[in-house]
């Protein structure tokens, strides 16, 4: 028996890409706005996952117009025309809802630099939409994703963690009673090489089990940690991609490069174009770690450097090396902008990651091609759910949905 599952706020696929890879699940949908992420994942349920309908089961569409997700719409001058979300899913059941809204207005950093705290974004409601799909089709679970700022955010000063919690129990569903004891996850702990904490919620549907509470707890205590396994770092992610060396400014292409081109084709594994201030810098800050002589690592001596450098002010530290001896930092969405939180740890290189790498720091396999810019690519990496992780996750929702079946 294969078990339906729809993928919401679905982005280039990270989080269903787990679901993918096993073998229980039978893909139904996705929803995603974005057109760079939509257009990623419909190429790659093509070209890895053998959806001849990729482009029909991918609605690039607003998820806040539920009437028209769930019925269709036509002539869209954003969308195009769609059969909608009922015509898709049929009369079969859908057994799983998996997604997690735009983590953004959830985010601390976020809340630090919006002068109202994220409080009038409209992002802090997209809940309400996953809450109205879920209500539609009654899955017997489904996996709510978001970051650890989603604990604490207040929107009009209520906490978006009871506004959840009281209109999943409204529409039938129960969710662990303490969200910050069990919910929240350290995604290291399961062979992703980074430092990555998430919330993690899973819901059942309350009529198709007694104690809930229980078997939620089981779900986080036991059947999850059962699928851990040691940290890997980013040396064992990253040593084996061809070097990438800084060379005399160069044109490949009408593009300006800094740097060395692999010598071996690795989808996504092109340097980013650096200046020469910003290659001494990286040689700078990566020597110094690798040397053992660790006169930049403090928050203070950093942006000290960094004013030295630019002669702007930052008050936070704009540059962070990536320890070969151990996980990476988090990876985000931010790395469209600049990589200077993401600078690579073999000095010689002097340059920050490149998409490959941030997709190998978030266990993509090297066989999905990124097909967007490299800037909309970095972007789509930072805001997916770890592949590894999410493969996990779907194996041990196969064991918590044949213990609510029994």
């Amino acid at each position: 028996m294969s078990y339906k599952y729809i993928d919401l706020f679905a982005g280039c696929g990270g989080l269903s890409e787990g679901f993918h890879k096993t073998p229980d699940y039978d893909f139904v949908a996705a929803v995603e706005w974005e057109k760079e992420p939509a257009n990623n994942l419909i190429n790659r349920l093509q070209t890895k996952w053998g959806e001849k309908n990729a482009a029909d089961k991918v609605m690039r569409f607003d998820i806040q117009r539920t009437d028209d997700l769930f019925s269709g719409w036509t002539e869209d001058e954003d969308y195009g025309s769609h059969q909608g979300l009922d015509s898709l899913v049929g009369d079969e059941p859908i057994d799983l809802i998996v997604g997690g809204p735009p983590c953004q207005a959830y985010s601390l950093a976020g809340r630090i630099q919006d002068k109202n705290g994220m409080k009038d974004d409209y992002r802090n409601y997209l809940f309400e939409s996953y809450i109205k799909v879920v209500d539609r089709f009654k899955p017997k679970i489904f996996v709510f994703e978001n970051v650890v700022g989603f604990l604490s955010a207040k929107p009009k000063d209520t906490l978006v963690v009871d506004l959840v919690r009281e209109e999943f129990d409204k529409h039938g569903y129960a969710i662990v009673s303490d969200l910050k004891k069990y919910a929240l996850q350290d995604l290291s702990l399961y062979g992703v090489p980074q430092k990555r904490n998430r919330v993690i919620i899973i819901g059942i549907r309350k009529d198709l089990y007694e104690d809930t509470e229980a078997l939620l707890q089981d779900f986080y205590k036991n059947i999850l940690p059962s699928y851990q396994e040691p940290k890997k770092t980013v040396g064992e992610s990253l040593n084996d991609l061809p070097k990438l060396y800084p060379v005399k400014e160069y044109r490949l292409n009408g593009k300006k490069f800094s740097h060395t081109q692999p010598d071996v084709v690795v989808p996504n594994h092109i340097p980013r174009y650096h200046n020469e201030k910003d290659i001494s810098t990286f040689e700078l800050l990566a020597s110094d770690i690798e040397s053992g002589r660790k006169e930049y690592v403090s928050t203070e001596r950093l942006r000290e450097l960094y004013t030295e450098r630019t002669g702007k002010k930052s008050a936070v530290h704009k540059y962070y090396v990536l320890r070969s001896d151990e996980p990476s930092n988090t990876i985000p969405a931010h790395l469209y902008k600049d990589g200077l939180r993401h600078i690579h740890p073999d000095s010689k290189q002097a340059r920050s990651i490149t998409v490959r790498e941030a997709a190998r720091l978030q266990s993509f396999d090297d066989d999905y091609e990124f097909v967007s810019s490299a800037g909309a690519n970095y972007k789509m990496i930072g805001n997916a759910v770890p592949v590894l992780f999410s493969y996990k996750l779907a194996q041990s929702l196969v064991k918590l949905l044949k213990i609510i079946e029994t």
